[in-house]
């Protein structure tokens, strides 16, 4: 890891340890963040209705979707702007209520 491994444009001395060189990661963090997402996918699944989740899918972008406007939803699902606000309002309120439980 200390070894000269070559040398930079400026002539200065670069060791593997200076290459591979990167921001700690807290693993417990990680698992901690793993388990919400985990939480959240399962209780869109049991509390949102089909509409709720196709919202709440689009606005955030999940399964690998790219995050939508209100406007694209709800040209995509043939209703208002408006509704697709309320839509999404009552969906995360649903959410938050179930994750605090």
């Amino acid at each position: 890891m200390y070894e000269k491994i070559g040398t930079d444009q400026e002539g200065r001395d670069l060791r593997l340890m200076d290459v591979l060189e990167s921001e700690p990661v807290d693993v417990v963090e990680n698992l901690e963040i793993q388990k919400e997402i985990h939480r959240m996918r399962e209780c869109m699944g049991s509390v949102l209705d089909e509409r709720e989740r196709q919202v709440i899918t689009g606005r955030y972008g999940l399964n690998g979707q790219k995050e939508l406007t209100q406007r694209e939803i709800a040209e995509f699902l043939g209703i208002s702007r408006s509704y697709v606000s309320r839509l999404e309002k009552r969906a995360l309120e649903k959410m938050r209520n179930e994750m605090e439980t």
